[in-house]
């Protein structure tokens, strides 16, 4: 299993759950295992269109960037069970550039809402 990348550098997590988003596929075998809980690869290529591996492979991806972790099973099957807190260190992520664009967004309004009333009222222009 590879070491828990949600204590690493923020930015970098965030850069591998995007990268494991990306992918169409990544994101049905996450909402697979959102909607029905762990499942084993066989379980998730039987629920899917995606040949079981092609599945193996998007887990490991999926895996590298914490976003899945496996667990052993009975008679030696795999379980692979999501893990939210890759996702919660991307979205805390997307929030920062939400308020950094916000902020610069409200500054470039109030400029054009001053130089509209300059321009209005006589003002310089």
């Amino acid at each position: 299993m590879p070491p828990d990348p949600v204590g690493d550098d923020p930015e970098a997590v965030a850069e591998q759950v995007f990268v494991a988003l990306a992918d169409p596929s990544r994101r049905a075998v996450l909402a697979a295992l959102a909607a029905d809980g762990p499942a084993t690869a066989t379980d998730l290529a039987a629920r899917l269109p995606i040949s079981r591996q092609a599945i193996a492979k998007h887990l490991a991806l999926l895996g590298d960037a914490g976003l899945v972790t496996a667990e052993p099973g009975e008679r030696r099957r795999v379980r692979f069970r999501l893990r939210s807190a890759p996702m919660r260190v991307a979205q805390q992520f997307l929030a920062a550039l939400a308020r950094d664009w916000d902020g610069r967004l409200d500054a470039l309004a109030a400029h054009l809402d001053n130089t509209s009333t300059d321009t209005d009222t006589g003002g310089p222009p």
